[in-house]
C-alpha cells in the first residue's frame, strides 16, 4: 500500500567531502546517526546533498549508505530527477531497488518545455515505480500548484509536493486551497525558514538543510502540541544562523558542513563542496562561529 502518512522533520543530509573531492562514508554514517538521535521523523538526499554533481556509482553508494546505517528507523527521500524521462525512470527505479521508500523530483529545466510535457514526464515516471513522490517545486523549476494537483489526479503515486517557490507563504495558502479535496500532501523546504508559517498554511512536514534537525524537531513538536508560539520562539532564537544558511547552493554547502564540523558530526577535512562552490571568506567562517557559540551548538 502507498505510503501516505510522512509528516514531521526530514531534514537534506550533507555529502562529507575531502579535499580531494572524495566522500567520506565514515561520517555520512555519523551523520545519519545523529540525525535519527535528534528526531527526525525521516532524510532526504537531494539538491543540498549536492546529489547533481555525483556520479551514478556514487549515488548507489551515497543511498545504499544510509539505507543500511538507517535501517528502517526513519523514511528514506531520494532525489531522482534528470532532464530527460528514461534518465529519470532509470534512476527511480535504481532507487527503489536500492531502499529508498520515497522519491523527489523536480520538472525538467535546462530547456523550457510546455507543462503538459512535464505533467507527462511525472505520469511516466509514477508509472515505473511503486513508491510515492514529492513533486519539487523550485524557482528554477517551478511545480504551480493546479500543475501539482492534475499530477495527483493522475497517478496516486505522485501524492506529495514540497513547496519552495519563493514566496513560499503565498505559495503553500495557493496550494493547499487548490489541493483541497484531492490526495496531494503539502511538505515545505527553502531551509525551514518559513516553517511555522507553511504549517498553518497545510504542510504537514519541513525539509531543512542538515544542521538543525534538533531544533526544527522542536518546532514541530510545539506546533503539533498546539504551542505556536514556543514554536516562533525556537525560530526567532535561531534566526541569525537561519538567515545565513539562506545563500545559494554551492556557497550554502560549505557553510552546511562547516556547521557539521563544529557540532561534531563531521570531522575536520571533510567540509570541502564539490567544485564548482564559491567558498567563503575567513571572516564569513568567523561569523559563523560567533552565532553558533551563541547558540551553544559547538560540540553538539
Amino acid at each position: 500500500m502507498l505510503d501516505r502518512s510522512m509528516k514531521g522533520v526530514y531534514p537534506i543530509l550533507s555529502a562529507p567531502i575531502n579535499e580531494k573531492g572524495q566522500l567520506v562514508m565514515e561520517d555520512l554514517e555519523n551523520q545519519v546517526e545523529w540525525m535519527i538521535g535528534k528526531g527526525v521523523d525521516g532524510m532526504g538526499i537531494a539538491v543540498a546533498t549536492e546529489i547533481y554533481k555525483f556520479t551514478e556509482h556514487e549515488r548507489d553508494e551515497i543511498l545504499s549508505t544510509v539505507v543500511r546505517v538507517n535501517n528502517g528507523r526513519v523514511k528514506i527521500v531520494m532525489n531522482t530527477g534528470g532532464e530527460s524521462t528514461a534518465v529519470a525512470i532509470f534512476l527511480s527505479k535504481r532507487a527503489e531497488e536500492l531502499g529508498a521508500d520515497a522519491l523527489m523530483i523536480r520538472p525538467t529545466s535546462f530547456i523550457s518545455i510546455a507543462a503538459s510535457e512535464n505533467i507527462e514526464y511525472f505520469g511516466r515516471i509514477a508509472e515505473s515505480v511503486s513508491l510515492p513522490i514529492f513533486l519539487q517545486d523550485q524557482n528554477t523549476a517551478p511545480v504551480p500548484p493546479a500543475m501539482a494537483v492534475t499530477c495527483a489526479e493522475r497517478h496516486e503515486n505522485l501524492c506529495y509536493i514540497k513547496v519552495e517557490t519563493p514566496p513560499t507563504i503565498p505559495r503553500m495558502g495557493e496550494t493547499q486551497k487548490l489541493a483541497e479535496g484531492s490526495d496531494l500532501i503539502l511538505f515545505g523546504g527553502a531551509g525551514g525558514a518559513f516553517a511555522v508559517e507553511e504549517f498553518k498554511r497545510g504542510s504537514v512536514g519541513t525539509m531543512p538543510g542538515s544542521t538543525l534537525p534538533d531544533m526544527f524537531v522542536r518546532v514541530w513538536n510545539h506546533y503539533q502540541a498546539g504551542d505556536v508560539d514556543a514554536a516562533n520562539a525556537e525560530m526567532r532564537r535561531h534566526q541569525a544562523l537561519i538567515g545565513m544558511l539562506a545563500q545559494g547552493q554551492g556557497f550554502a554547502n560549505w557553510v552546511y558542513k562547516h556547521i557539521m564540523v563544529r557540532r561534531g558530526v563531521f570531522s575536520p577535512g571533510s567540509e570541502f563542496a564539490r567544485h564548482p562552490a564559491l567558498k567563503p571568506d575567513a571572516e564569513h567562517f568567523k561569523e559563523i562561529d560567533g552565532v553558533l557559540e551563541s547558540l551553544d551548538l559547538i560540540g553538539k
